[in-house]
């Protein structure tokens, strides 16, 4: 490999284009793989009822279109491997076959969405992409019908077996990988199961800080809620696609470890972002309603460095408020304001912006190949700079 090869000094040899351009294909690539697992599953539906129709056609939007931030840098994981990467070389006689790290990228999609359904029961939330939780679809469609007992409980019933079948179904795809991968087949499984542990650790440790924050010494919040930020997402959005990508195209134990100094500071950034878009975000571009982390009582980052700048009388109103499913918009605004006021916004656009830099540092020079480096690059502004 070309280890000399850095970003800034070469850019002129790069062609941005035929990156976005392939980055472009991908998706249309995944979201067919996506289709079509989800056709080849018609028959043994329509064989048992076509009442199933119905509850799995309620994952709806969660698995057409979105970002694709994971199949994205799984993707770009894998052709960090296969990519020539010296400029001067020629093209290779015959062109990698892509149909392992497709069905894996198609798989990690199935999982986020699986995790979204699941994350929306836990949180209560309402809306997610500008339409109702899969909780609240099933409970909206239960009232609807007119069914018996109570549609609530109908509705988080009914979206728990939803994610679980989608998360069994992502286990169907990365399976196929594992195949189509031969020998390289295990190191991928484990990176898999590795993600997969890691999310379910993450994410019981965020109901965790919601819920026994109280319990923790003060100067402990800060450190708690940046594991939540690793574990929860972090990992499973960036560093685990890339691993399990290039797992899947035979990288070594030093390419696997330039991907996670990368991937790991792109993953807190990508949260930290999240975390910011969660408070002030406008719901027009996230999707959810403003202020939701608010409502839910997520102890995330912002909220450590926001109690840390408060004096007492506003820190106990911050912790009365947070976490009440009631907040009126007028008390979202004052949280937001009082937040700002804490200093505890530029704190965090600070982090993103350090780690977003050592992201960089770390993928620039480091042999991943040019345009597999020039996407890992241009994906750490767009999965960072999300506007409020």
């Amino acid at each position: 490999m070309n280890r000399g090869f850095s970003v800034n000094s070469n850019r002129p040899l790069l062609d941005r284009l035929g990156a976005v351009a392939e980055s472009t294909l991908l998706i249309d690539g995944v979201q067919r793989r996506i289709d079509d697992f989800l056709a080849a599953q018609t028959s043994e539906l329509d064989a048992i009822t076509p009442e199933l129709h119905d509850f799995v056609s309620r994952s709806g939007s969660l698995l057409a279109g979105g970002k694709r931030f994971r199949a994205l840098f799984c993707y770009w994981g894998w052709a960090s491997i296969t990519e020539i990467p010296d400029p001067i070389d020629p093209m290779p006689a015959e062109s990698p076959d892509p149909t392992a790290v497709i069905a894996a990228a198609a798989g990690l999609e199935l999982f986020h969405a699986a995790a979204l359904v699941h994350d929306d029961i836990m949180d209560s939330s309402d809306i997610r992409r500008g339409s109702p939780s899969r909780h609240r679809s099933f409970e909206q469609w239960h009232r609807e019908q007119n069914w018996a007992g109570d549609a609530a409980s109908y509705g988080r019933s009914s979206a728990l077996l939803l994610g679980d079948l989608l998360l069994g179904w992502s286990d169907e795809l990365i399976d196929e990988a594992v195949t189509e991968a031969g020998s390289r087949g295990r190191a991928t499984r484990a990176e898999f199961n590795r993600m997969r542990n890691h999310v379910t650790y993450g994410q019981y440790l965020d109901i965790l800080e919601e819920q026994a924050w109280r319990s923790a010494p003060e100067a402990e919040q800060l450190r708690r809620a940046h594991r939540v930020v690793v574990y929860k997402s972090a990992k499973y959005s960036v560093e685990a696609p890339l691993r399990i990508g290039a797992a899947l195209a035979g990288a070594s134990a030093q390419h696997l470890s330039s991907l996670s100094a990368y991937g790991l500071p792109l993953g807190i950034a990508f949260q930290l972002r999240d975390d910011l878009l969660g408070v002030f975000g406008d719901s027009a571009v996230t999707g959810k309603p403003t202020g939701d982390d608010l409502r839910e009582g997520k102890r995330t980052m912002l909220i450590a460095f926001a109690r840390r700048g408060l004096p007492g009388n506003a820190r106990e109103l911050l912790d009365e408020l947070l976490g009440d499913p009631e907040l009126s918009a007028d008390q979202v605004y004052m949280l937001q304001s009082t937040i700002r006021e804490s200093g505890a916004l530029e704190k965090v656009e600070d982090l993103i912006s350090k780690y977003v830099g050592e992201a960089k540092s770390a993928v620039d020079g480091a042999g991943l190949g040019i345009e597999a480096t020039t996407e890992l690059f241009r994906l750490a502004d767009r999965a960072t700079r999300r506007s409020f």
